[in-house]
């Protein structure tokens, strides 16, 4: 038996649209963009991950670079499974197995997916190795990440925002008690700035270039206490053709985000009025509580706080929350419900 479980390796995934993250024996083992390169001709990965992501929007037409994962969810088969594969391979880099290792994995995916998209992300993880695989709506694995009790009678909400999708959801007695789940989040995020320089500077950006102003100066507020520095964008005139240099403050970035940060506003308020009494009442004195890439966006909590009127905490790495999370559920699998 113990020959076998030598052989199985328990791994937990955060399975993401921007990034995702695999922890092994308690640690963070890969961190990397969710992306893969291709060669056209013979359809062999050339890259996974941060190699992949330095060709994006840079490739000839023999290399093409997919994100498998769209709005959270497979969208490309087949460069799911590589990416997986290849990222899963990663872990154990400089080693040379006689007999590659199987693995038990827990995975997290949005709330709102659906029956034949779950089944995608089990055949995809089980093609790349899996043996075993669960899966856990990342609400929950948010929760479990940011050290709440999820299985105590306690009300609590979570707003996870990610690269495809916003999760929030209402959590008690290990379970989700209502949910929201929509397709604004990081990436709607960087499509915003792209949209704005193009139409307010008359400048075209990358996605990469988009993201590194979000990153410098994305904002959900047009004033801040401690503002960062104006930040200078390069891309092409639409007018000449010609590159060029353009400098942009937060504020006018708060401005290009409004709309989409409006509608992640409108889902927050939907959840809060399906929250039955009693667990209205806990979420009054807990408070909100925001996971995922999007609350690193500066003065969100506090723009979120404005509108709902209740306290807005920010997880402490929110980034790796729902990661740690998954982790902590590989641990103690006979605690936690899983969906498959």
């Amino acid at each position: 038996m113990k020959l076998f479980n030598f052989f199985t390796q328990e791994i937990a995934i955060d399975l993401g649209t921007a990034n995702t993250i695999i922890v092994h024996n308690d640690q963070v083992v890969v961190d990397e963009p969710s992306i893969v390169a291709i060669d056209r001709l013979s359809q062999k990965v050339i890259a996974v991950g941060k190699r992949a992501m330095l060709m994006h929007e840079k490739t000839h037409e023999n290399i093409k670079t997919i994100k498998p994962l769209k709005d959270g969810v497979i969208a490309n088969f087949n460069a799911a499974e590589n990416m997986i594969r290849g990222m899963i391979g990663m872990i154990h880099e400089n080693r040379n197995f006689l007999f590659p290792p199987t693995y038990k994995m827990v995975i997290c995916i949005p709330s709102g997916i659906t029956e034949v998209e779950k089944r995608a992300v089990v055949d995809s993880a089980e093609h790349a190795g899996g043996k075993e695989v669960k899966l856990i709506h990342e609400p929950m694995a948010a929760a479990i990440g940011i050290g709440i009790d999820v299985q105590e009678p306690e009300g609590n909400m979570i707003i996870d925002i990610g690269g495809g999708t916003t999760e929030i959801a209402v959590i008690a007695l290990s379970g989700i008690v209502c949910d929201q789940s929509i397709r604004v989040a990081g990436d709607e995020f960087t499509e915003d700035i792209v949209e704005y320089m193009r139409r307010q500077h008359n400048m075209l950006i990358g996605e990469r270039t988009a993201e590194a102003v979000k990153i410098n100066v994305g904002s959900a507020l047009t004033e801040l206490e401690n503002p960062p520095n104006d930040y200078p964008v390069n891309g092409r005139d639409l007018m000449t053709g010609i590159p060029k240099q353009i400098v942009i403050s937060y504020s006018e970035i708060a401005h290009s985000l409004d709309k989409s940060i409006s509608k992640i506003e409108e889902a927050i308020l939907k959840a809060l009025e399906t929250t039955p009494p009693e667990l209205a009442a806990d979420i009054y004195r807990t408070g909100l509580y925001l996971t995922g890439g999007g609350a690193l966006l500066r003065g969100l909590d506090k723009r979120i706080a404005q509108k709902t009127k209740l306290p807005v905490h920010v997880a402490e790495d929110p980034l790796r929350a729902v990661a740690r999370a998954t982790g902590i559920a590989l641990k103690n699998m006979d605690k936690f419900t899983f969906l498959m």
